[in-house]
């Protein structure tokens, strides 16, 4: 079992008590019926898959109701960090010596 920990509340508990809210840090559109096809698309649809340090939203669901970002290692399901929507990524090479969104193996 996961245990994530919101930075709101300040508790770390398992991942039932939370649901996963997408990729971290993209462009959402404010009025998607002005975006193309494409556009739509492209935002919809198109993620990044990597093997390694992933940015992640999420959101407390049985707590505060809060989204939160998080950065996971999707190959040990670690979360390294979580931090306050809104604030900036953090330096995940820094902290752990891996890039983020670079595969195993690759610096």
């Amino acid at each position: 079992m996961l245990l994530i920990h919101c930075p709101y509340c300040g508790e770390t508990l398992p991942e039932t008590e939370f649901a996963y809210a997408g990729e971290a840090h993209i462009a959402r559109p404010e009025n998607p019926s002005e975006q193309t096809d494409a556009e739509w698309v492209e935002y919809l649809f198109m993620r990044s898959n990597v093997k390694g340090v992933h940015f992640e939203r999420w959101r407390h669901i049985h707590g505060c109701g809060r989204f939160f970002n998080a950065a996971r290692h999707t190959v040990t399901d670690k979360f390294l960090t979580t931090y306050k929507a809104g604030e900036p990524r953090p330096d995940i090479e820094a902290l752990t010596g891996i890039k983020a969104g670079v595969k195993e193996g690759e610096k």
